[in-house]
C-alpha cells in the first residue's frame, strides 16, 4: 500500500473510541510491566551516556595518565576515543571491517590500540588524532599495552602471542599450543608475561629472550580452557581462572600451583531431564587487592568470592542475581567493582562482604568497564548500543 492508501486507512480508525472502551487500560499496564521491563531502563545514575555506537559495545579503557579519554570498541566495527567529562567524540578510529573487541591506551597515554576479532590491529597517535602503525594478525583473542614501554602484546586464536615495538613495528612472536592463546597479562616487572590457552595449559614467557620459563599443564594446568589471568603488585603471584571452575594461585618465580581455589555448589545439581543443558558455571574475572592479601574471584553463576590468601579460605561470598562479567579492585583500599549481566555496577566492602552501593542505568548487560585511579569514576559498556559514566563519591572518603 501507498502512503495514502495507509494516510487512509488511518483516518478510518476512531482513536477516541480506543480508549474510551478501557478507561483504566492504561494505568493498569504501566503498573504491571514497569517492575519487569523499565527496572532497567527507569533507573539511570550515570552522568554521562555516549552513544555513538550502534551495536554492543564490547569494551572500554581509560588514558592511564590523565583518566579524562576513553576508547571504546563495539560490534558496530567502529572505536571511538572521546572526553569523560561530557562524552565529546575526539576521534573515529576508522578502518575496521569486524567487531572491535580490544582497545587500549598506552602507558603514558601518547598511543592507543584497537583491534579487531579479525586480527586487525591499528594504533593511533591521541594528540595528532592519527593512524602510526597496523597490522593483521589471526583472530584476536586479547591485547595488552606493556606497563613501562611503547610494546604492545596481543594473542591470537592460532596460539601464538605477538610483541611489538610501536611505532617501528619489530615483532617477536612466542608460539604456544596449536589452540588459541585465550588470556594473557604482562607481568609488573616488565620481563615476563603469563598466557593462558584454550587447553587448560599456562605459559610464563621471558618477552626477551622469547623463550618459556615456565609451563603448567596434566594435573597442574586447568582442565578447561582459561579464561583470565592477573598478577598481584609486585608480580610474585599469579592467578589463572578457567571454565573448570577452578582459580589457581601461582608462585610466579617457581611457576608451581601454591592452592587452587575450587567453586563448590552449595546445593547439589537435580539430574538433568532429556533436554534439559546443565547449568554452566566458570570463572569470569579474577584480581588482587593491593592494600591486603585478598583475591576476589568471580563466577558465571553469580558469585563474588574473596579469598584470603595467607589463609588460603573463602573469607566472603556476595552473591549476584546474574552472571558476573568482569571485576575491578580499587588501587588503594578493600573495595572491589564488579559489573553483571543485570546490568548494575555494584561496590563491595572485601573486609566486611558486604554491599557498599550499586548503580543502574544501561537497559541490557555491562559487557566491560574501567575505573579511574582515585575511583572517583566507573564507565561502562553495554549490549544497549551505549558506554556511561557513573560518578561513585563514597560518603567514606
Amino acid at each position: 500500500p501507498s502512503a495514502d492508501d495507509l494516510a487512509e486507512e488511518m483516518e478510518d480508525v476512531d482513536f477516541e473510541d480506543e480508549g474510551a472502551e478501557e478507561p483504566d487500560a492504561e494505568a493498569w499496564e504501566s503498573e504491571d510491566d514497569e517492575g519487569v521491563e523499565d527496572s532497567m531502563e527507569a533507573q539511570d545514575d550515570s552522568e554521562v551516556t555516549f552513544s555513538l555506537h550502534s551495536a554492543s559495545v564490547f569494551c572500554v579503557s581509560l588514558d592511564p595518565k590523565t583518566n579524562t579519554l576513553a576508547v571504546t570498541g563495539g560490534e558496530d566495527d567502529k572505536a571511538f576515543v572521546w572526553r569523560v567529562s561530557d562524552g565529546e567524540l575526539l576521534f573515529e578510529c576508522s578502518g575496521h571491517k569486524d567487531s572491535v573487541t580490544c582497545a587500549g591506551f598506552s602507558h603514558d597515554s601518547v598511543f592507543v590500540a584497537t583491534g579487531d576479532m579479525s586480527g586487525l590491529i591499528k594504533v593511533w597517535r591521541v594528540d595528532a588524532k592519527e593512524e602510526v602503525w597496523s597490522f593483521e594478525v589471526g583472530d584476536l583473542e586479547w591485547m595488552e599495552w606493556h606497563p613501562q614501554a611503547h610494546v604492545l602484546l596481543a594473542g591470537t586464536a592460532d596460539g601464538n602471542t605477538w610483541m611489538w615495538k610501536i611505532p617501528s613495528g619489530d615483532c617477536k612472536t612466542f608460539q604456544g599450543p596449536a589452540c588459541p592463546a585465550t588470556c594473557g597479562r604482562i607481568l609488573p616487572d616488565g620481563k615476563r608475561a603469563v598466557v593462558g590457552y584454550e587447553d587448560g595449559t599456562m605459559r610464563i614467557w621471558d618477552l626477551k629472550q622469547g623463550t618459556t620459563l615456565h609451563v603448567l599443564k596434566g594435573q597442574d594446568g586447568h582442565q578447561d580452557p582459561l579464561t583470565c589471568v592477573a598478577s598481584n603488585q609486585d608480580g610474585s603471584l599469579i592467578m589463572t581462572g578457567s571454565v573448570d571452575c577452578h582459580a589457581k594461585l601461582i608462585n610466579s618465580a617457581t611457576g608451581k600451583v601454591v592452592c587452587v581455589f575450587k567453586m563448590e555448589s552449595v546445593t547439589p545439581k537435580a539430574p538433568i531431564g532429556e533436554g534439559e543443558e546443565a547449568e554452566s558455571n566458570s570463572v569470569e574475572s579474577l584480581g588482587f587487592c593491593n592494600v591486603m592479601p585478598l583475591a576476589a574471584v568471580g563466577y558465571l553463576d553469580g558469585t563474588l568470592a574473596i579469598y584470603d590468601l595467607s589463609t588460603q579460605s573463602l573469607r566472603h561470598k556476595c552473591q549476584h542475581e546474574s552472571g558476573i562479567v568482569q571485576l575491578l579492585w580499587e588501587e588503594s583500599s578493600a573495595v572491589v567493582y564488579t559489573c553483571s549481566l543485570d546490568g548494575a555496577v555494584r561496590l563491595w566492602d572485601a573486609r566486611s562482604g558486604k554491599m557498599i552501593s550499586e548503580y543502574r542505568g544501561h537497559s541490557a548487560e555491562i559487557l566491560d568497564f574501567a575505573v579511574n585511579k582515585d575511583a572517583s569514576i566507573v564507565v561502562t559498556t553495554s549490549g544497549d548500543h551505549q558506554a556511561k559514566v557513573f560518578c561513585v563519591q563514597r560518603p567514606d572518603r
